[in-house]
């Protein structure tokens, strides 16, 4: 196991942050507009989010660069803006951080569909090589290649990654089939796991697509098929038009809650996507801080 994975596990499972794109939305970014270009164009804005999750206890910070891949930005006229975006997300994310936690970049989906021919297999290990170096020279601790559907291009924007010679976290969507235990291709979580155990990644997870309590199933799968740490980022449930926009009902105790049964199911990093806050954060941190009986035992107290 990579130091930098080693050290955080010493204590216990790990809490990492919570959601980046409901929080920038919340500060204004609008729909269809492009988070990543913030971190040159609003950073202080960006900064508050990294500088809220470290306050409520991450030890993981990601970085505003989910989208930051060449494909991406050319549709919002950023793509001569490649290096500078993904540095200054990492710049942001580490003044945060400062000595108290570690910052794993965030390399999500290329917005293009291998199987629509909308790209190709050399142009995306162009695309995720170029970002994860532009990482990795940022100064990351680690790469977090999430919210994928398909497995090829995870494991393509994986192996890519590979190549910084920084620990990868690779990350898949299950939230669909009829027990949305599937990604949108149709891979199960053991295929997902062993594929990209297999491709090399140090961590292993799932994020996004549903709430916390439909990861456990998820994780005790994923667990059974790797021996790799597991990472796990759910949602603040499913979200619900309310007044023209998107609300999350779930509140931060009851997300938390269900932490101690993603322990007992194999999880060593938990945190949040869509939905999630400062909050939730603090919420996980208390309940994980519990004597380990009540932690270990899936307590929904």
């Amino acid at each position: 196991m990579r130091p930098v994975i080693s050290q955080l596990l010493a204590n216990g499972p790990v809490v990492t942050d919570g959601a980046w794109g409901t929080e920038l939305q919340r500060r204004g970014l609008a729909n269809g507009e492009s988070p990543d270009p913030w971190n040159l164009t609003r950073p202080d804005q960006v900064a508050e989010i990294a500088q809220a999750y470290a306050e409520a206890g991450s030890q993981i910070l990601l970085t505003n660069t989910f989208g930051a891949n060449r494909l991406r930005l050319a549709q919002h006229e950023f793509a001569n803006k490649i290096r500078d975006v993904n540095r200054r997300g990492v710049e942001i994310s580490r003044t945060a951080a400062q000595e108290g936690a570690r910052v794993f970049a965030s390399i999500g989906p290329s917005g293009k569909m291998l199987l629509a021919g909308e790209t190709t297999e050399e142009e995306l290990t162009a695309v995720f090589r170029e970002q994860a170096l532009a990482l990795a020279d940022a100064g990351a601790d680690a790469l977090v290649i999430e919210t994928m559907g398909d497995l090829q291009e995870a494991k393509l924007a994986l192996a890519a990654a590979c190549l910084t010679g920084l620990p990868v976290v690779a990350c898949m969507v299950f939230d669909s089939g009829k027990n949305r235990d599937r990604t949108l291709m149709g891979i199960t979580p053991e295929q997902a796991a062993v594929e990209l155990t297999e491709t090399g990644a140090d961590v292993i997870g799932a994020n996004c697509g549903h709430g916390i309590a439909g990861f456990v199933e998820i994780c005790r799968r994923l667990k059974a098929a790797t021996d790799r740490p597991i990472w796990i980022k759910p949602n603040a449930g499913l979200p619900a038009m309310e007044n023209g926009r998107l609300v999350y009902r779930t509140t931060p105790e009851e997300f938390a809650a269900v932490a101690p049964s993603l322990v007992e199911a194999g999880a060593s990093f938990i945190g949040g996507c869509c939905g999630t806050n400062p909050r939730f954060i603090k919420a996980l941190r208390t309940q994980l801080r519990k004597p380990a009986a009540s932690v270990g035992t899936g307590s929904q107290q």
